[in-house]
């Protein structure tokens, strides 16, 4: 239960039976320890892709090659057992080769559409930022209304549907930053980062003969995970976590060190990530601590600084810290 300062009260409903909540937060955990056979010492990366997929969005992973972005995407499309595909993004690639195209048959006289490698549940776009911007562009679509149109004609993709897209720096040599728009479609972007010291040594000691993508047995169904994204959306959110959700994104907007904060897209990306987090712990209704969690995720990569504050080294990561922290939080009734 919570409550603005004033002192108005929302009260938690008591219809849904925490055994649900249970059964969400051991299934969660059950996809969680698999996807950590393979990607040891990241519990929180994994566990922020699993929020993103079971909240219906789409995950970025930036960083270094090497570091584990792409056997995050491929351990986490084998354990659950529903269709994947990889797209490897190159220059030469074209907006065709991703959504499919339509051919003239012959023998019926008429064209016939043939589904590009888009059409799955979970896609791993491979080094997205080595694309050319009119292919990254033709992820857009897709990403928002989970369909693709060719020649006028819709073609919805299966559900689930999730895109997870790694790039590397955009500093490095041969990329395309992601535009403002794009950005905006996923619903975090995250870093794996190195492992530490002993997980790392845990990588070298199972290597070769320690679990291996390709050996990674499902332990979820597609239908299951439908049914997980269902039960998260239909948390319970008090008035006061809507009220302290749309604060936090307005106070985006109002910064000084920034010149474009966070769109509703934003604050509802940030509420759907908040569900999720709860049901993973277990609980029928959303507290301020899911939004505190994972607004750096969801909102940090949505911001654009100000050139005064690029020049002063100022992060949105820092920005959001400060505004977190100077956002009045919900108090327990």
């Amino acid at each position: 239960m919570y409550q603005h300062e004033q002192g108005g009260q929302a009260a938690v409903p008591a219809q849904q039976p925490a055994t649900l909540a249970g059964q969400f937060a051991h299934s969660f955990q059950l996809l969680a320890g698999n996807v950590e056979r393979v990607i040891r010492g990241k519990r929180e990366a994994v566990e922020l892709a699993l929020i993103c997929l079971l909240a219906e969005g789409h995950l970025l992973v930036e960083d270094v090659p090497g570091t584990g972005k792409t056997t995050l995407a491929r351990a986490l499309a084998a354990s659950v057992d529903a269709e994947w595909r990889r797209i490897q993004f190159t220059p030469d690639l074209l907006p065709s080769d991703i959504t499919g195209v339509s051919i003239f048959n012959q023998a019926h006289q008429k064209f016939e559409f043939h589904q590009g490698p888009v059409f799955a549940n979970i896609v791993l776009a491979d080094e997205i930022n080595r694309a050319s911007p009119k292919t990254q562009a033709a992820l857009l679509e897709v990403m928002e209304e989970r369909r693709v149109t060719v020649d006028a004609e819709p073609h919805p993709v299966p559900r689930p549907f999730l895109v997870v897209a790694t790039q590397n720096p955009v500093d490095m040599d041969g990329t395309y930053p992601l535009p403002e728009a794009q950005l905006d479609r996923f619903l975090m972007k995250i870093s794996v980062g190195y492992p530490d010291h002993g997980a790392e040594v845990e990588v070298l000691k199972g290597m070769p003969t320690g679990p291996q993508v390709d050996r990674l047995a499902a332990v979820a169904r597609a239908s299951d995970v439908g049914a997980m994204i269902d039960f998260a959306a239909g948390l319970h959110v008090a008035d006061p976590v809507y009220h302290y959700i749309v604060a936090l994104c307005a106070a985006t907007r109002t910064s000084p060190h920034l010149r474009l904060g966070a769109s509703p897209r934003g604050s509802l990306a940030l509420l759907r990530a908040a569900r999720v987090r709860a049901a993973a712990a277990g609980r029928h209704y959303v507290v301020p601590e899911d939004v505190k969690a994972l607004a750096v995720p969801v909102l940090a990569h949505r911001l654009i600084l100000t050139p005064d504050a690029e020049l002063r080294d100022i992060t949105a990561t820092s920005v959001l810290g400060e505004l977190l922290a100077g956002t009045p939080v919900p108090q327990a009734a």
